[in-house]
């Protein structure tokens, strides 16, 4: 057997420098092409962003004022609105992106960005602003019919009810070269993901919504470099025992870096909690906990329930709700549906009972005659017992 037919014995570090290089060549090549894709122009404009500070921004509709270098928007207009405007005066074709920099927008709420141009001056355009942990995500206009000429004045319009106050520091406008792109992308991926109560053992992986996700893009840097070594191996002439251990090695490698992600959350998560339970007993720590609100209302409520137990319904739109108001009741007979927001029949009620409703959509209580009625169901006779901002306890009669 010639040498050309017996190809020499694996070198291992060989094997790992070609895989090195490989994993290298992949990270490029999956990088030059989504840029390719992504950018909307040149990669390296000169122009720099145009930014706006809180101060030089306007609120149209809503309460607030500007607090340090933050417009603080305290409660919205009689309509339940919010907006916020600055005037401006830039080509659209020379900034293709608009970033809000706003924080503690309301969960599912809907926000918009509004614009006028000197085309079409009297004409007011908007498009839908993604928002992800109650901060909007900025908004990519290249390819917008409505996004010409010169921008003539930007807002944000959001178009629900503050529950608590809406922090704006101000606005950007974006020519979105490769820096600014991948700059965005690494802002998603390293983006806090606080507990949800659901596990501590997995995350997404960054924010909600990415254009471009972690995981996805490791996973296609992995393929690309175990075929890269492979053609390589094949073209060296080498032998190819090693292509198990290389493909393990680069699932490794790529493990490693979605690893070393969820670590660096989980630091943060720790020192989160930390400063927000440290040098607290069981009570404070209650009230500071994501349901504190839920548990110090449970706690006034306490002083009308009955020294023994009752049987209290519970109802609310968020079942983890349902479940820590369960929690907190205990050791009263406390019925709730764990799955769905239902409520109980009027008919199975009895005198005696509670009803504990929070945060739920669908219940209206009549003061003047005492008749609750929920889900357009028949109204049943109940005295208020306690009641706070979303919160209420009814004792049937």
């Amino acid at each position: 057997m010639s040498a050309s037919e017996n190809p020499p014995a694996p070198a291992p570090r060989e094997d790992g420098r070609r895989l090195a290089i490989s994993l290298a060549i992949a990270f490029l090549a999956v990088g030059l092409a989504y840029f390719a894709i992504a950018v909307p122009g040149t990669w390296f404009p000169s122009r720099s962003p145009l930014a706006w500070s809180a101060s030089q921004l306007s609120l149209v509709r809503g309460t607030g004022s500007v607090v340090g270098d933050e417009l603080v928007v305290t409660g919205s207009a009689p309509d339940g609105s919010v907006l916020v405007s600055i005037e401006t005066d830039f080509r659209t074709d020379q900034y293709p992106a608009v970033a809000w920099a706003a924080i503690d927008l309301p969960e599912g709420a809907s926000a918009r960005l509004l614009w006028r141009n000197d085309v079409a001056p009297t004409r007011l355009n908007s498009v839908a602003i993604a928002v992800e942990s109650g901060r909007p995500l900025p908004v990519a206009l290249e390819g917008s019919a409505a996004w010409i000429g010169r921008a003539k004045g930007i807002a944000l319009l959001v178009a629900t009810r503050l529950d608590r106050p809406l922090r704006i520091r101000g606005v950007v406008a974006k020519p979105m070269g490769m820096v600014e792109v991948a700059r965005d992308r690494a802002s998603e991926w390293l983006a806090f993901e606080p507990w949800t109560g659901e596990s501590v053992n997995k995350i997404v992986g960054g924010a909600d919504l990415q254009d471009l996700p972690l995981p996805a893009l490791v996973a296609a840097i992995v393929i690309i470099a175990v075929a890269l070594w492979y053609a390589w191996t094949r073209a060296v002439r080498r032998s190819l025992r090693a292509l198990p251990f290389a493909a393990v090695a680069a699932f490794i490698a790529g493990w490693f870096v979605l690893d070393a992600r969820y670590m660096f959350n989980l630091s943060r998560q720790v020192a989160d909690t930390s400063a927000r339970y440290r040098g607290l007993d069981l009570r404070e720590k209650h009230l500071a906990a994501e349901d504190g609100a839920l548990f110090g209302f449970i706690e006034n409520a306490r002083a009308v329930l009955p020294a023994t137990p009752a049987r209290i319904f519970v109802g609310a739109d968020a079942h983890y709700f349902r479940g820590r108001a369960a929690y907190h009741l205990y050791p009263h007979n406390v019925f709730y549906d764990p799955v769905r927001d239902a409520m109980p029949r009027p008919e199975v009620l009895r005198p005696g009972d509670y009803m504990l409703i929070y945060q739920r959509h669908g219940t209206q209580y009549d003061v003047a005659t005492k008749r609750l009625r929920w889900d357009g169901n028949a109204p049943v006779s109940a005295a208020l017992e306690a009641s706070d901002t979303g919160a209420s306890l009814f004792r049937i009669e």
